[in-house]
């Protein structure tokens, strides 16, 4: 049971914090005039995250740390990345939550994907934390570790869409949505700063 549970709780503190992938899959849920049409968000971000903790666990997580320049590359672009999507969030308005500007499949998929993979955090944490906690486990073990980090970030992905929609379907204000907005991106924009720092 170990495993399972160090999984578990790993999973769980790597993907609680509120971050650019969060905040996209919980707007589509708000913003979709559906739960099904939230779905590909959701999965998109929950599949791209699998992929990551098999490579991570795999090996992948041994040749980024071993070379500065990859890590160096995946920051920069990660900054450039956060930094527009910061933007779009922030200028994001209550037509979007009214399902307006409801992102089609095609984008809402090409988003996910990229605030999954060009996301500095979310790479660096599955490769470096999950990819290196896995090295104490071996044959069975590992397997049910990763297995148990897999559906961590399955079913979070899922329960945000499903928030966004609740809270929507209850009326909340959309003064609160957009508030929400504002302070994800500045958030987002912390975040990018926080990395810019970190490189001098």
């Amino acid at each position: 049971m170990e495993p399972i549970f160090h999984g578990i709780i790993l999973a769980f503190g790597l993907i609680l914090p509120l971050g650019v992938q969060n905040v996209f899959v919980f707007t589509q849920g708000v913003t979709q005039p559906s739960m099904v049409l939230a779905l590909p968000a959701a999965i998109t971000a929950a599949i791209c995250d699998t992929i990551l903790i098999i490579l991570a666990i795999f090996g992948l997580s041994m040749i980024v740390l071993q070379f500065e320049w990859i890590r160096l590359i995946l920051i920069i672009a990660g900054i450039l990345f956060l930094l527009y999507m910061g933007k779009v969030i922030w200028l994001s308005d209550a037509a979007s939550l009214e399902g307006k500007e409801a992102l089609p499949l095609k984008k809402q998929i090409l988003f996910a994907l990229s605030v999954s993979l060009l996301n500095p955090h979310a790479l660096l944490d599955t490769i470096g934390v999950i990819g290196t906690s896995a090295v104490k486990y071996e044959g069975q073990d590992q397997g049910l570790f990763m297995i148990a980090c897999i559906i961590v970030s399955w079913l979070w992905f899922l329960l945000l869409a499903t928030t966004g929609v609740f809270l929507k379907k209850i009326q909340i204000s959309k003064k609160v949505f957009i508030l929400f907005n504002k302070l994800s991106a500045i958030f987002i924009w912390g975040t990018a700063i926080y990395l810019l720092v970190g490189l001098f």
